[in-house]
């Protein structure tokens, strides 16, 4: 005989019966999951779904949906930290083995022609007129008193020409503005995909609709290193990684060893005093300044121009210690934290003091530019500035978190 409970749950009389409980399984059978939670909760047996008794929703999810531009790293077990010669004697980027999660990158820098739509918006939106000035970049970055450079200054972020050409002249500050605008653009048009129509009210769109991608952002300095890196490549049977990588690719090399675009180089950058490109007929590298943002072999994870082309901002505040200090899951330097800005005699904010321009404000950047010796191609190599600076040399590309992975 079939036992059967009665309760009230607000005024509403609920019957359990023990045949209904098997539709707390999912349709393919076995244990609910996140894609398939079934008709009934678990906890309660209640019906998901029942809009006439004012049940509660679950909405269809299938995934964390594609978000544009974006490649998926997974993540694992890393070695922060130079493998090349230490140079500089800087002694800032000492090995350590951390853990980061899987995310996922832009596949290319944001480039001109990103931007110019960012800006577009912002002109064309009823923000004030201050927003959109304060996302200009700073195209002065390409001036130089001996230098005749005016053709950048005047032409290199609206010229068509340059359209795919990384975005530069952009702070610290104005390229996470830029990743808060992206997010939204982003997420409205997957609403409007999706046929969904949400209230603007509050300018947020329910995580819990199961349409909408996490943030973009800027990616810690661990996640973009980890990228960089790109060992995934190197493994080999069971966990056994076969090599580390002093550049985003194998070997010592700077030049691609294999097939029609041997003996070529691998990366945008400086090669030595003066020489920039190599000589007419054969500009080895193709370009004097940037290049085109897909210009050369991605690495393993699919990222094109991790390495030189233009250096790229990062979330973290600078700390020299910084390897020491934090967690060796996701580690981030957000602010001072251990290591206050107080214990650095700051040139910035003491003019009496020496040398040094380390506080709260000093945001790190990671890889080498198209004005960089080959040094600052490798992952690990770390430098700063102020968090409202720009530089011919400096540009980003966003990062999100995987949302819904414990690995």
């Amino acid at each position: 005989m079939k036992k059967t409970v009665r309760f009230f749950k607000g005024g509403l009389l609920v019957l359990l019966g023990t045949a209904t409980l098997t539709s707390c399984f999912n349709k393919k059978g076995g244990y609910p999951t996140s894609e398939h939670p079934g008709q009934m909760s678990t906890a309660t047996g209640l019906t998901y779904n029942d809009e006439d008794n004012n049940g509660f929703m679950v909405n269809p999810y299938a995934g964390q949906p594609d978000g544009p531009n974006l490649v998926y790293i997974e993540g694992g077990r890393m070695v922060l930290g130079s493998f090349e010669e230490e140079i500089m004697t800087y002694r800032d980027n000492l090995e350590r083995t951390v853990s980061v999660a899987s995310f996922y990158m832009d596949e290319t820098e944001v480039a001109n022609i990103h931007w110019l739509e960012y800006l577009h918006y912002l002109n064309v939106s009823d923000s004030p007129r201050s927003v959109y000035e304060a996302a200009l970049p700073d195209t002065t970055v390409w001036e130089g008193k001996l230098a005749f450079n005016d053709p950048y200054v005047d032409h290199y972020l609206r010229y068509p020409g340059f359209r795919y050409f990384p975005v530069v002249g952009v702070s610290w500050v104005q390229a996470n503005d830029y990743s808060s605008w992206r997010t939204r653009a982003v997420n409205i048009q997957l609403a409007e995909n999706a046929g969904e129509d949400y209230a603007e009210t509050d300018g947020r769109i329910p995580l819990e609709s199961g349409i909408v991608l996490p943030n973009y952002r800027l990616p810690t300095e661990a996640e973009w290193e980890y990228a960089a890196q790109a060992l995934i490549g190197t493994q080999w049977l069971d966990e056994n990684q076969t090599h580390q990588r002093v550049y985003p690719w194998d070997g010592h090399a700077l030049r691609n060893p294999y097939g029609k675009e041997m003996g070529y180089f691998l990366a945008n950058f400086k090669r030595g005093r003066g020489d920039y490109a190599g000589i007419a007929g054969k500009l080895n590298d193709g370009a004097l300044i940037t290049s085109y943002i897909y210009e050369n072999p991605p690495n393993d994870f699919g990222l094109y121009n991790i390495a030189g082309n233009v250096s790229e901002w990062v979330q973290d505040t600078y700390r020299p210690l910084s390897f020491q200090t934090f967690d060796d899951l996701n580690p981030i330097r957000r602010d001072g934290f251990l290591d206050d800005e107080s214990d650095y005699h700051n040139a910035k904010k003491d003019p009496g003091s020496y040398t040094s321009l380390i506080d709260d404000d000093s945001r790190v950047y990671k890889g080498g530019s198209w004005k960089d010796v080959a040094y600052w191609m490798s992952p690990g190599t770390r430098r700063y500035l102020d968090k409202d600076s720009a530089t011919a040399t400096v540009g980003f590309r966003c990062a999100m978190i995987r949302a819904g992975s414990n690995y």
